[in-house]
């Protein structure tokens, strides 16, 4: 049973689905859709052509769709997509793409999004993610899998942000963070691998310590970082983590890459 607050507004043509709650005063736009069992708290504003997954709560004062902050955007219909089970919590704003990054913003499946965070136009977040308190993400940013990003950091544009990677809280990330990789600082630099999140995560002793080896070679002193990279991809040719850190190197990118100081 869909429930619906006497105060809320939801224009003709949302689309809700099953067991879906919209708490006081929300308004939900003509272009939304919600999937079962979402709930909006309160207070919660849902505009554009925004497609909420199922089970995804967010909480009051959240801004979910409205266009971007974007001085080349022309109103041109683009999209905001959050996965299932993801939480939202106060204050969040999230935008939705633009013609120049595919016309989609995208957010995974069971991640948490805290308090005050902006995620700008043309993001790609992937499951499991964590901003917390405050994060800022510029446009076209991505984000992959298991990452997290500490309290009040902002990421540059375009900048990637790998699988299981730790931002520390307060750090300004302007180039890429490899998977793993642990960044700290006022300006992000590299600080080794984010071992308390692999270790939490499950991965083994062995796989950690490759890890750790092609870690010291990737930023040991010889060679160019080219060199380097196809050095550890041929001593660890069947390591799937080393080759996640490998093919994210060699991918092209509009950033620098993030290394130690």
């Amino acid at each position: 049973m869909t429930l619906i607050h006497p105060t809320a507004v939801v224009e003709e043509g949302a689309e809700l689905g099953d067991n879906v709650r919209i708490g006081p005063f929300c308004v939900i736009g003509a272009h939304a859709k919600l999937h079962d069992n979402a709930e909006l708290k309160s207070h919660v504003v849902v505009a554009g052509h925004t497609e909420i997954g199922a089970d995804v709560t967010i909480f009051p004062f959240a801004s979910i769709g409205h266009q971007p902050q974007d001085l080349k955007f022309r109103g041109e219909v683009s999209r905001l997509v959050i996965g299932a089970r993801t939480v939202i919590r106060e204050h969040v704003t999230i935008n939705p793409g633009t013609e120049g990054g595919g016309l989609e913003t995208s957010i995974g499946e069971d991640c948490l999004i805290m308090i005050g965070a902006h995620i700008a136009h043309d993001c790609r977040i992937g499951n499991h993610v964590i901003l917390v308190n405050n994060v800022l993400l510029a446009g076209h940013v991505t984000i992959e899998d298991y990452a997290i990003i500490g309290g009040q950091s902002a990421i540059h544009q375009w900048v990637r942000i790998g699988e299981h990677a730790f931002i520390g809280g307060m750090t300004g990330v302007e180039n890429d963070v490899i998977p793993f990789g642990s960044v700290l600082g006022s300006r992000g630099h590299l600080g080794g691998l984010n071992l308390v999140g692999m270790k939490r995560s499950g991965f083994n002793r062995d796989s950690i310590h490759d890890l750790r080896r092609a870690y010291r070679m990737l930023f040991a002193d010889e060679g160019t970082l080219l060199e380097r990279v196809d050095d550890v991809g041929n001593t660890f040719p069947e390591d799937p983590l080393v080759g996640k850190i490998v093919e994210f190197i060699r991918a092209a990118s509009d950033r620098a890459l993030c290394t130690p100081r």
